[in-house]
């Protein structure tokens, strides 16, 4: 089976570069946005990280932050049903 994942590199505050795993994207009508949601690698915290990003512009792998609590029930509702999703596809397996 072919490794799937996909990953890109992040660039924090103090310059330092971390290696993150794209767990999805999507976009949003309602916000005129696209997401992604992404793990650091190598994390063994388990904690997820989003942003929203516009692919249509020069500047598409910059990456913006979530600024509303509208925008943050989104992609957790997002979020949510992708995990519940992948639950159904390993049950009928």
């Amino acid at each position: 089976m072919a490794d799937e994942r996909e990953f890109f590199v992040v660039t924090d505050e103090e310059g330092e570069e971390m290696k993150c795993e794209i767990i999805l994207t999507f976009e949003s009508d309602e916000f005129d946005k696209s997401y992604v949601v992404y793990q650091v690698a190598d994390d063994e915290s388990g904690e997820y990280y989003a942003a929203s990003f516009d692919p249509e512009t020069e500047d598409e792998g910059r990456l913006h932050q979530i600024e509303t609590e509208a925008e943050w029930a989104l992609v957790e509702e997002v979020l949510d049903s992708f995990f519940d999703d992948d639950e159904s596809d390993e049950d009928s397996n």
